[in-house]
């Protein structure tokens, strides 16, 4: 039995890792996604104007720069602030930015510009006649976003929600340059200690690989709940 001479433990709990910080990145990008999304189709300007701003601002920068900005750049502005408190009232404040969560913020900001576009293209292609049917009927606003709107938008999201995913995924691979030991940085830390870049990558590829294959079974069970009733197109 592989070992791994002796980083098979910390392997599995970086692989692990790996998965709960895009799980949790998902869902944070998932609702920023839905609440920008409603936003750009808001007609109020003061709705639509910032989340225009935040979608341009985020799909225009890496994803590598982003994330060094937010958490080294945070922690240096977070320092500021408590300095200039302790100076004026003298109270000694210390705020340390944990890793983890500043991927998990990082990513979901990253996410939530992309999710938005899927969303509000979605959103665009339901039929509003059926909208309009609901509201005749006096349904409320929540009870016709839960029961009408999300599920015929979701038909429509899918796909790219699932594209989304996948380079989400991927893209936790970057949480390795702030500190984060996901299972990238044990192994590129196993390679340079035994200078075997074969035996510690090639399972991380193939944990990647694992998880996108599940996520694939999975997003087709999705897309078959929500086609129910309609038919596919030919």
């Amino acid at each position: 039995m592989i070992d791994f001479q002796g980083y098979g433990p910390r392997l599995l709990e970086g692989a692990l890792l790996t998965l709960e910080l895009a799980v949790l990145s998902l869902l944070v990008a998932v609702v920023l996604g839905l609440v920008t999304a409603s936003a750009r189709l808001s007609r109020l300007a003061v709705l639509r104007l910032p989340a225009i701003i935040y979608t341009v601002i985020i799909r225009g920068v890496p994803d590598l720069v982003l994330m060094l900005l937010l958490f080294y750049g945070a922690q240096i502005g977070i320092n500021q602030i408590t300095d200039m408190i302790y100076d004026r009232w003298g109270w000694d404040i210390f705020i340390n930015i944990d890793p983890f969560v500043a991927g998990v913020i990082t990513i979901g900001l990253i996410f939530g510009a992309y999710m938005a576009e899927t969303f509000r293209g979605a959103f665009l292609a339901v039929d509003q006649g059926q909208i309009e049917a609901a509201e005749s009927f006096g349904m409320s606003p929540w009870l016709l976003f839960r029961h009408i709107r999300f599920p015929l938008m979701m038909r429509h999201a899918l796909p790219g929600l699932g594209n989304n995913w996948m380079v989400l995924l991927k893209t936790t691979a970057l949480v390795s340059i702030i500190g984060l030991s996901d299972m990238v940085r044990v192994a590129a830390e196993a390679t340079r200690a035994t200078h075997q870049t074969f035996l510690f990558m090639i399972p991380v590829a193939l944990g990647y690989l694992a998880i996108t294959s599940l996520s694939e079974i999975g997003m087709q069970w999705l897309k078959k709940r929500y086609n129910a009733g309609f038919e596919e197109a030919s």
